[in-house]
């Protein structure tokens, strides 16, 4: 049986849902890390998010008892997603300014194009795709380039944070391509909040590992950030991304990666009084400007019939 789409006003509020707060979770990141370590702030975040979402599913009579086959598929979206994304986003946030941090990240519909040609079918990526690709590469360089030239300390560690940023898009993107994926029968709302379970747990091991409770300073500051984080970016945020994942294209959603650097560097100058020189004005055009080309490009499915008949496939 055919499913029926969403209302055009759903798609539209959940894509409002993730460009505002999702941009403003830089900001809240960037002040929770002052003082709580990475790794406990994110199993704090998703612990306390995933399991008060479980228990309202709960509550509310939705299904929250699947197959092991689907709780596995969930923990490794939610890992991939929550630990492998926003971890390394936390980390790096110690060191790299939040408003550059979310202009890197903005390379991740980069990832999405390559990696939906690989899990979600033999997909022909056309010219305009390319040239997204190639041009998000060189604003990347852009962003960095300071970071290259530096021959101090510190500018080698904004460096290396700055690469691993690139990392952790890449695993965001991988999450998210695997979500469409494996879709299944499950509630969307209830399939969140295990994997948010999940990457809590995850980040909880790593937090516990790393001795971060003996590290950790509890201020009225950090706590109120990550329970922002909790609710405008685990509850509503997440939610509303899960939510198009699974009614949108990849490629449609990933439109988020140059919004949110927009909302996020001018948080990050309103509130941090992070610096914003031409290096991160001209990068941050040349990465929206190589997002744009990738989003509106058109990824279509080869077909045996496409490979006979040659010369037909390409193009926009």
């Amino acid at each position: 049986m055919k499913s029926i789409p969403p209302a055009p006003w759903k798609i539209v509020l959940a894509f409002g849902l993730v460009y505002v707060f999702w941009g403003s979770t830089y900001l809240g990141i960037g002040i929770a890390v002052e003082h709580i370590p990475p790794a406990l702030m994110c199993a704090l975040r998703f612990s306390v998010a995933g399991v008060l979402m479980l228990a309202y599913c709960g509550l509310t009579g939705r299904r929250i008892r699947y197959s092991g086959k689907q709780l596995f598929h969930m923990a490794v979206v939610g890992i991939l997603l929550l630990m492998g994304g926003n971890l390394t986003l936390s980390f790096a946030e110690r060191i790299v300014p939040t408003g550059l941090a979310a202009l890197l990240i903005a390379v991740t519909p980069l990832w999405f194009l390559v990696l939906d040609s690989i899990f979600l079918g033999d997909h022909h990526i056309s010219k305009r795709g390319k040239a997204g690709l190639g041009l998000g590469i060189v604003g990347v360089i852009v962003l960095i380039w300071p970071k290259l030239t530096s021959v101090g300390s510190i500018g080698n560690r904004e460096l290396w944070w700055s690469l691993s940023l690139l990392g952790g898009s890449f695993s965001w993107a991988l999450g998210s391509v695997l979500s469409k994926k494996w879709k299944s029968s499950a509630d969307p709302f209830s399939a969140t909040a295990w994997q948010v379970t999940f990457a809590g747990a995850a980040n909880l091991v790593f937090a516990v590992l790393a001795g971060d409770f003996s590290h950790v300073t509890w201020t009225a500051r950090g706590l109120g950030a990550t329970l922002y984080l909790v609710v405008c970016g685990s509850w509503i945020g997440y939610t509303a991304y899960i939510y198009l994942l699974a009614h949108v294209p990849t490629s449609k959603v990933s439109t988020y990666a140059y919004v949110n650097p927009v909302v996020a560097v001018f948080l990050g100058w309103l509130v941090l009084h992070e610096r914003v020189d031409h290096f991160i004005l001209f990068g941050s055009a040349v990465v929206v400007a190589s997002v744009v080309l990738v989003s509106s490009a058109k990824v279509t499915t080869r077909t045996v019939a496409d490979d006979l008949a040659a010369a037909e496939v390409g193009g926009d």
